[in-house]
């Protein structure tokens, strides 16, 4: 499984890219994994405000329907169109883009090695 340093990820497998006052956002390669081919992605709308642990979108797999939560509070400034999920949910298959809201939650998201201990067990 694949976890790379640079990013950030909530318990309930998003991943999170720091950049300045805005982030971009994914699902977590385990996540990809244990859903299956993913066939459908509802995306958040431009503009939207998210909260942490808020509804951010849906993903249909050929195995289930799962929600996609915030890691982060601010605002939806764009949407991607992930079909990459799939092949590369670390970079072209990257959900939305958040600019962060004050306290936006960044801090108590886990570091990579932690993710790792989260999803080993």
């Amino acid at each position: 499984m694949n976890i790379p340093d640079d990013l950030r990820y909530s318990e309930e497998h998003e991943w999170v890219r720091a950049d300045g006052g805005r982030v971009r956002v994914g699902i977590t390669d385990y996540a990809q994994d244990a859903l299956g081919d993913i066939v459908y992605v509802d995306l958040p709308v431009v503009g939207t405000e998210v909260v942490v642990g808020g509804k951010l979108g849906e993903v249909e797999s050929t195995k289930s329907v799962s929600e996609i939560y915030a890691p982060v509070a601010g605002t939806i400034t764009a949407v991607n169109a992930p079909e990459r999920i799939n092949e590369d949910p670390y970079g072209d298959g990257w959900i939305c883009e958040v600019e962060l809201a004050e306290g936006a939650g960044l801090d108590s998201l886990l570091d990579a090695a932690a993710y790792g201990d989260l999803t080993a067990g």
